[in-house]
């Protein structure tokens, strides 16, 4: 049977956090009854990415070469089957109320995508729990889905040209406001679902500290076009070294 749906997760050196990760995954895509496949973008990794995600559930491993989200999430969606899509970064665990629920508004109701609300695993920085809490409430009056959870129609995606590919960070803010413009025309919600939120990591809360993460949120701030260099962004792609 081809699957329904497709689950696209972008990775560049995930083969840590995959496990946990595909895990959550496969055991949310076994809670519903409708067929779906799992695809994994190596988005050039240096570490055991590829044999991480094939050893945990993926269905299928797609090599992106250039080292950009963007360009990932469009590889993945490139070579998906389904007419609904949901990408899922390689940090983020979800449940099976959060993946019926989503399947669900593409499914049966005029619904053209949406995400939900995030919550950091573990213990949480004071800026941690700032910055989350900030976020859930511009999503929600926003509705604008973070890039942790985000779903939508294939036919919509196609639509709107995917991801922008010029951007190297807040990719999933463009899109989401392009998925809204468009699905509005078509008599379509886009929905922030709450009931069941997205867990994600919060390692980049222990990488760096709460100075530069405020330093980063400034720049996007006072420099809007910062979004498209790879260089400005590097919050967003570079590591500590370990």
């Amino acid at each position: 049977m081809p699957p329904k749906y497709s689950i696209i997760i972008p990775a560049y050196n995930e083969a840590a956090e995959l496990p946990a990760t595909l895990t959550a995954i496969r055991k949310a895509m076994q809670a519903t009854a409708i067929a779906g496949e799992c695809i994994v973008v190596d988005n050039n990794s240096s570490d055991d990415t590829h044999r991480a995600a094939l050893a945990h559930g993926a269905d299928q491993v797609v090599h992106e070469p250039i080292n950009q989200i963007a360009r990932a999430r469009n590889a993945g969606a490139a070579q998906s089957r389904g007419q609904m899509l949901i990408f899922i970064d390689a940090d983020t665990r979800i449940t099976p109320q959060l993946l019926t629920e989503a399947l669900r508004q593409l499914e049966t109701t005029p619904c053209v995508g949406g995400g939900s609300t995030i919550k950091f695993e573990g213990e949480v920085s004071r800026i941690g729990r700032f910055g989350i809490a900030l976020w859930e409430r511009i999503s929600k009056l926003t509705r604008t889905a973070a890039g942790s959870f985000l779903y939508c129609r294939r036919d919509a995606f196609d639509a709107i040209g995917g991801y922008d590919q010029s951007l190297y960070a807040s990719e999933e803010v463009r899109f989401s406001r392009q998925l809204k413009k468009w699905g509005k025309a078509q008599g379509l919600h886009f929905t922030i679902l709450s009931h069941a939120p997205a867990h994600t990591s919060a390692r980049k809360l222990k990488w760096y500290s709460g100075p530069q993460i405020l330093g980063w949120v400034a720049l996007m701030l006072l420099m809007p076009l910062a979004v498209r260099s790879r260089k400005l962004c590097g919050f967003w792609y570079k590591r500590p070294q370990t």
